[in-house]
This record gives structure tokens, sequence and C-alpha cells, in this order.
């Protein structure tokens, strides 16, 4: 697992609202938990596209209720495994919103304005996404210090191998 950056950049992969798990990762590829192997169907029966084109440090917009459906793990590890940096929406289903925090893939909800391939700058520590195609600036709410840490730490279990280390 990577740490998170304080800065990233990435192209733009826009998607609507109430994006559920499955179509993240459609049910039939559930018999793995490798990233890597999720990652090759990510997205397949609405963007056939994705899983060839995307790149790593591209980042996901999208509306509202991303991430609804099942409680599995497997839709934010699919996104990981793709090189996803980051996912922007107005919102998150709660358990995709946890599920990807323990993983340590980021999430930022607000609600922006950009285009497949527009660029994006998320600064984590000033609560901002920057689109420098549309020139425009948002503001997010950061997350607690708490949910950084596990995010920093590459997510729950580089946080817990981080505090037996201490100890």
């Amino acid at each position: 697992m990577t740490k998170l950056p304080k800065k990233i950049k990435g192209k733009v992969w826009k998607f609507g609202r109430n994006i559920d798990t499955d179509q993240i990762i459609p049910a039939e590829y559930l018999i793995t938990g490798n990233p890597k192997e999720l990652a090759k169907h990510a997205f397949e029966k609405v963007r056939p596209e994705f899983s060839v084109n995307v790149k790593k440090g591209d980042i996901i917009v999208a509306d509202e209720n991303f991430g609804c459906g099942s409680s599995r793990e497997h839709a934010p590890r699919a996104l990981m495994g793709a090189g996803i940096s980051a996912v922007v929406a107005k919102s998150f289903a709660r358990i995709f919103y946890r599920n990807s925090i323990n993983i340590g893939l980021p999430l930022v909800e607000c609600s922006i304005d950009a285009k497949d391939s527009n660029e994006l700058e998320i600064d984590f520590s000033n609560g901002t996404v920057k689109n420098p195609n549309t020139k425009k600036e948002y503001k997010f709410q950061p997350m607690p210090e708490f949910l950084m840490n596990l995010l920093e730490s590459g997510g729950i279990v580089g946080y817990v191998k981080n505090q037996l280390k201490r100890k």
C-alpha cells in the first residue's frame, strides 16, 4: 500500500450519480481480492474502455451516492488496483466511504465541475480541488486527523503496523 501524498494531480474519469459497487466491479469477478485482477474488470459493463485506458494517478469524479450497493471491499480495491489516486463525489455511500479509507483510497466529498480528461489538483491539507481547465477552485471539508492518519499509513493495516512498531 502506498502512502497518501499531501497533494495529487490526475486525469478525470467522469461518472454520474448512484454508481453502485456492481458497476464498479461486477459480482462475477468477486472470486479474488487481488486489486490488479479486479482492476481488469472495473466498470467493464458501463465503461468498457476504463480498464485499458486508466492510468496510475487518475481521479474519478462523480455525482451523489458513489459506491452504493453492497458492502464489499472489492470495489475500492478494484479502483486502487487500476491506479486511481482519489475519488471526488458529491456524496458517498457510507460503507463504501469507510471501506475506501480502511484500505487507503482517499475520497473527497465535494461537488465539482469537471469533464473526462480534465486535469485536477487535490490538496488534502488545504481542502481544495483545482480544475486548471475551467480555472475553478472548490473547497471541501478536510478529513479529520484520525482518518488522514489512516490514509497516510496506507489504510488500517498500515496504521496498525505503524502503531505496533512504536510499542
